[in-house]
């Protein structure tokens, strides 16, 4: 009887893994989304910029009721 306790392999905390590795898929995502916000920033902030500037200036050149 002793060989088959050594056959079955060990489970170590089965709910756990799974909350470790649901947190660093969460994570995981949380990255990727993060470095592609930035990048987009990056690349087109001045043009958000000037789309912002003129709503703006629209606004402002707006006859007030």
């Amino acid at each position: 009887m002793a060989a088959h306790a050594y056959a079955q392999p060990r489970r170590r905390g089965g709910a756990t893994t799974a909350v470790i590795i649901t947190i660093a898929a969460f994570g995981g995502v949380l990255v990727l989304v993060a470095l592609v916000t930035i990048a987009i920033l990056f690349t087109m902030g001045n043009q958000i910029a000037n789309v912002f500037s003129n709503v703006v200036a629209a606004l402002g050149s707006s006859p007030s009721p």
